[in-house]
């Protein structure tokens, strides 16, 4: 399953430094054939704690975890909609991602900063959003007017599906015109394949990276009245919001382990935003994680929430759904605690599915096709 997450934001918020530190989490792409070969993309191990403990107890020979592509995508700047900079490229870019990750600066300019000196002179969070969230809006607003325009004909001589396509694209140009991202609307499952044709950029979920740098007068400790109101903007349409210090994570990608925590520590750093960032894009998707484990190999395949048996399969191979027999699935810590697959079994740990099943996340499961 190929995922992708697009890296936004003005010019010098941090995007391309979050991205160098992501990209040396980067794993190799041959396990993964769907992943773009292209040096603005790299291909991220999801944290997965699980994953290691099962193939510490298969004592398998090569693990794979699951993965994202963070897609580095050129600066905006306003105007971009019109083509301005490389709007259109910026725009081109996002359209082929799955959701976007929008970076914004926290921390302030000082006389050693010059080099990220920012685009407007001062930071503001709120009007970097507004800037950003307009682009989208305005270019998602041109695709939806052509696309009334198109459909117009078959709506007069009372075509039904036009006439369903109208009522949503025209639910639609209204929430933009009022200036609001078109994920903020609902939508039953059949009005979503229609938006989903319109690949519009403001339907794509969104996650907001908060960049700070440590040491700094960070807004989010200098003036909490108004980051408050930041995190309620962000909040109030159901986005999320992940706090990281791009630069401590670019600084310290080529540590791991203890060293690792103990320089971050002594660089001020608080956590470990890199893991928190991939794992909150990963929920944002609405993604799940099965596993497979034995000597061989033990991995970590992605799936969409409530996928059954059958289609969660699809991840390993395609043919699994239409030769799908049963399932043998058993959660990943009840069979720690068995101790071995046969106690697991014994203990009645292990069950047969079939293929109404709807996976849960951590499950280890064996297909029988």
């Amino acid at each position: 399953m190929s995922l992708s997450i697009g890296i936004v934001g003005l010019p010098n918020v941090g995007k391309s430094t979050l991205f160098n530190a992501l990209t040396k989490k980067s794993v190799p792409a041959e396990n993964y054939p769907f992943c773009t070969i292209d040096p603005s993309v790299g291909i991220v191990p999801v944290p997965d704690a699980r994953l290691y403990t099962l193939a510490d107890f298969s004592k398998t020979n090569r693990t794979i975890p699951a993965v994202i592509e963070f897609v580095d995508i050129a600066g905006l700047v306003a105007g971009a909609s019109k083509g301005e900079g490389l709007g259109n490229k910026f725009l081109a870019n996002i359209r082929e991602t799955d959701a976007i990750l929008h970076m914004v600066r926290l921390f302030p300019i000082t006389s050693s900063d010059k080099e990220i000196a920012h685009v407007y002179g001062n930071v503001d969070p709120l009007r970097d959003i507004g800037v950003i969230n307009l682009e989208l809006i305005l270019a998602d607003f041109e695709t939806v007017t052509k696309r009334l325009n198109n459909i117009q004909k078959d709506v007069r001589r009372g075509d039904k599906e036009a006439i369903f396509e109208e009522e949503i694209v025209k639910r639609i140009e209204a929430a933009l015109e009022a200036g609001k991202l078109a994920n903020s609307l609902s939508f039953t499952e059949d009005e979503q394949k229609k938006v989903k044709q319109l690949n519009l950029l403001t339907a794509k979920p969104m996650i907001y990276g908060l960049n700070k740098r440590s040491g700094a007068q960070n807004l989010d400790e200098e003036n909490q009245t108004y980051f408050k109101e930041l995190t309620d903007e962000i909040t109030k349409n159901g986005s999320q919001f992940i706090l990281i210090d791009a630069k401590i994570e670019d600084e310290l990608k080529d540590f791991e382990g203890d060293e690792k925590e103990l320089f971050r520590k002594e660089m001020g750093g608080e956590h470990d935003g890199i893991n928190d960032l991939i794992s909150g894009c990963y929920a944002l998707l609405g993604l799940e994680t099965y596993f497979t484990t034995g000597v061989e190999e033990t991995r970590a395949w992605t799936i969409q929430k409530n996928s059954t048996a059958p289609v969660a399969g699809m991840a390993i191979h395609t043919d699994f759904k239409e030769k799908f027999i049963r399932a043998e699935v058993v959660f990943w810590k009840d069979l720690i605690e068995a101790g071995s697959y046969t106690e697991a079994r014994a203990k009645g740990k292990v069950r047969t599915e079939g293929k109404e099943y709807v996976v849960k996340d951590g499950d280890v499961i064996e297909f029988k096709i």
